[in-house]
C-alpha cells in the first residue's frame, strides 16, 4: 500500500503535480473553452468545499449557499470596477469579499441556530432568494448594484505585472489569460483544501461531527453548539466569498441572474454525489458536475446527427435528462456518495444489517 511506502506516495503526488501543470495546455490544443471549463470547475471546487463544511462537516442543510458567492462577486466588482471609480487590487478585495460574506453567514446562521431539517432548509433556500433580489433591485434611489444590468469592466487580476485578463507573450510562446487564472485558482484550491483537511482533523472539526450526529448528545459532553454551528455558517460563508471575488475577476462582468437556485442547488448535489464530509468525494464530485454536462453538450448533438440524420432531442434537454436520471441511480445505489466518508460509510452499514 502507498501508505506505507513513503517514495511510492512522493512518486504519486508528482505524477500528479505534472498532469495538474500540463492539463491546461493539453486541453487548449483541443480548444480554449475547456480550459475556462477547467476554471469553473476550480470556482465549484470551491464552493463545494466551503459549504462540505456546513453540510458535511456540521449536518446542517444550506440550501441558500449560493448567496455568499453572490456576496464575494459583488464586492469585488463594487471595489474593482468604474461604478464607483474604485480600483483596489484583489489582494485587498479579496479577503474584504470572505469578510463581508463571513458576516452575511453569521446574520443567516443567528436567526437559525435551533432549526434543523426541512425548517433550516427553507430559510436558507429563502436568504438565498432575498440576497438575489436585494441585487436585483439595489439601484434606485441609490444605484448600488446597477439592477439587472449587472456590473461590466469589472478588473482582472493582476500579479507581478502580469494582467491575468489578457495574453502574455514568452517569446515565441503566448500564454493566455485563461491558462493564467488556471494556475491561480489551482493555487487557491490547493490552500483551501489544506485548510479543509486542517478544519477536519481539530477539535473544531470533530466538535462539527458531534454535532452533526447527535446535537443533544454533543452538548451533553459539552460542546458549545451555538457558536460552533455559526463557526461553520461563517467559514463555509468566507470560502464561498473567495469563489465568488474569483468570478468576478474572470468574467469581468456579473448580474442577479448568476446567481440563481439552480446554482445553489448544483453545488450541493456536488456535494451529496461526491461524499459529504469527504473532502476528496467533495472535490470528485465538483470535478465530475462540472465537466460530465459540458461533455454531453457538446457530443449529444453530433451523436444524433450522426445515428438519425437530425436532432430530434434538443442537447440541452437530453444533457438534463441524463443528468437527473445519473442523480437518481446514484442515491438508490449509492447514496453516501461516490467516496463517502468512512464514519458515513460504517453508519450506512450498520443500517442495512
Amino acid at each position: 500500500m502507498w501508505k506505507d511506502n513513503p517514495r511510492t506516495k512522493w512518486i504519486g503526488v508528482a505524477l500528479i503535480a505534472v498532469a495538474l501543470i500540463a492539463l491546461p495546455f493539453v486541453l487548449a490544443m483541443v480548444g480554449t473553452a475547456w480550459v475556462r471549463i477547467t476554471n469553473f470547475a476550480i470556482l465549484f471546487v470551491l464552493l463545494s468545499l466551503g459549504l462540505n463544511i456546513v453540510v458535511g462537516f456540521a449536518g446542517l442543510l444550506d440550501l441558500g449557499y449560493i448567496a455568499f458567492y453572490a456576496v464575494g462577486a459583488y464586492v469585488y466588482a463594487l471595489l474593482a470596477s468604474p461604478h464607483f471609480g474604485l480600483h483596489l487590487p484583489w489582494w485587498m478585495i479579496l479577503p474584504i469579499g470572505a469578510f463581508v460574506a463571513c458576516v452575511f453567514g453569521i446574520l443567516l446562521g443567528t436567526p437559525t441556530l435551533k432549526l434543523r431539517g426541512d425548517y433550516l432548509a427553507i430559510v436558507t433556500l429563502g436568504f438565498g432568494e432575498i440576497v438575489r433580489i436585494f441585487m436585483n433591485n439595489l439601484s434606485d434611489p441609490i444605484n448600488i448594484t446597477n439592477g439587472p444590468k449587472g456590473l461590466a469592466t469589472i478588473d482582472s487580476i493582476k500579479l507581478f505585472g502580469l494582467d491575468f485578463g489578457i495574453d502574455t507573450r514568452l517569446g515565441d510562446f503566448i500564454l493566455s489569460g485563461t491558462i493564467k487564472y488556471y494556475f491561480f485558482l489551482l493555487v487557491i484550491m490547493l490552500i483551501v483544501i489544506v485548510i479543509n483537511f486542517r478544519l477536519q482533523n481539530s477539535r473544531i472539526g470533530r466538535a462539527w461531527e458531534a454535532i452533526r450526529e447527535d446535537e443533544m448528545a454533543a452538548r451533553a459532553m459539552g460542546i458549545n453548539t451555538m457558536r460552533l454551528k455559526l463557526l461553520a455558517f461563517a467559514m463555509g460563508a468566507s470560502f464561498g466569498g473567495i469563489a465568488g471575488g474569483m468570478f468576478s475577476a474572470i468574467q469581468g462582468f456579473i448580474s442577479p441572474e448568476s446567481f440563481v437556485l439552480n446554482e445553489s442547488v448544483m453545488v450541493l448535489a456536488m456535494v451529496v454525489l461526491g461524499g459529504m464530509g469527504n473532502i476528496w468525494g467533495v472535490v470528485l464530485g465538483a470535478v465530475l458536475l462540472s465537466f460530465v454536462p459540458e461533455v454531453l453538450r457538446y457530443t449529444v448533438g453530433p451523436v444524433q446527427v450522426t445515428l438519425f440524420g437530425k436532432m430530434w432531442i434538443e442537447p440541452e434537454v437530453l444533457r438534463m435528462l441524463l443528468f437527473g436520471f445519473a442523480m437518481v441511480m446514484m442515491m438508490l445505489f449509492r447514496p453516501a456518495g461516490i467516496l463517502p466518508s468512512a464514519l458515513r460509510k460504517r453508519e450506512l452499514t450498520r443500517d442495512e444489517r
